[in-house]
């Protein structure tokens, strides 16, 4: 049964993007057919793959509006088992259009449910850092949501919005939205980073990957060679961070290929009543 999981977060420069591609190479690595579907009009993920988004014929905004399938617009990468449903700045416009729509929200949940489940095990959605119509389609349709958050003071903060937005999506669309966070950019030399770590791992037990991605120049290298940093560089550290969260998060949505119908969701109190991080004085107040 295909497992889709959206990778989103309200904050930009998280590495959202190199999650959702270098996450894609470690599932592969293990036998996944993965399809990675790009929802952002800035098209990153489409560039880091080596597809131009401004030649492009067919893209991702042909699903949303009806006229073409996933299945239709994929195409194949030069990673065997890693396809791309390909995105370019026609989003922009788009993410306009669909609002208002009758169902906007539920465009690529029909269009997934139409999909032959022995296509793809895994579909990674790459979000744009705004909760508009495109976001909603992707949590609407996902299994689970993956949150890319650097131990930064701002990125910690943004949290309590995108733990409110699971909560809205929760009750609108979507009541078997599961969702782990992810720590990325991580910088084991940075006094705070530790900390924010430490409080994060404290507040946030059972929602919180134990796998961290530490900063690594070859994530910043692999997009220009086209390649995830599992291909590009299979023998760093980064290469082996992914591929640890690869089988971290087979493991989080193995409830979905047994007869437990979605991801299993933690026990975890409302968006709402958490409450923010205060760094006072170079130490942090919960």
């Amino acid at each position: 049964m295909t497992t889709v999981i959206a990778v989103a977060n309200h904050k930009g420069g998280v590495a959202k993007t190199t999650t959702c591609l270098s996450l894609g190479g470690g599932l592969v690595e293990q036998g996944q057919q993965v399809l990675l579907v790009d929802l952002d009009p800035q098209a990153h993920l489409t560039a880091s793959l080596g597809i131009k988004p401004e030649g492009l014929r067919r893209n991702v905004g042909d699903v949303l509006l009806g006229q073409r399938s996933l299945v239709a617009v994929s195409r194949e990468t030069s990673v065997r088992g890693l396809d791309l449903a390909p995105a370019n700045q026609e989003l922009f416009v788009l993410d306009k259009v669909l609002y208002g729509r009758r169902g906007y929200e539920y465009r690529l949940r029909e269009d997934l449910d139409r999909m032959s489940e022995h296509l793809y095990d895994v579909i990674l959605i790459d979000c744009p850092p705004t909760f508009g119509t495109l976001t909603l389609n992707a949590l609407t349709a996902a299994d689970l949501l993956i949150v890319p958050v650097q131990c930064e003071y701002y990125a910690v903060r943004s949290l309590h919005q995108v733990l409110e937005m699971v909560t809205l999506v929760r009750r609108k669309t979507n009541p078997r939205l599961g969702y782990r966070l992810l720590v990325t950019l991580f910088d084991v030399r940075n006094k705070v980073h530790r900390l924010l770590l430490e409080q994060l791992r404290a507040r946030f037990s059972e929602t919180l990957f134990q796998t961290v991605i530490q900063v690594d120049t070859k994530l910043r290298e692999s997009p220009a060679f086209a390649l995830p940093v599992t291909h590009y560089a299979p023998r760093t550290r980064a290469a082996h961070q992914y591929r640890a969260l690869a089988q971290e998060t087979m493991e989080v949505v193995a409830p979905r290929t047994s007869s437990v119908p979605t991801v299993a969701q933690p026990a975890q109190p409302e968006p709402s009543s958490v409450r923010e991080p205060v760094i006072v004085g170079g130490g942090i107040e919960p």
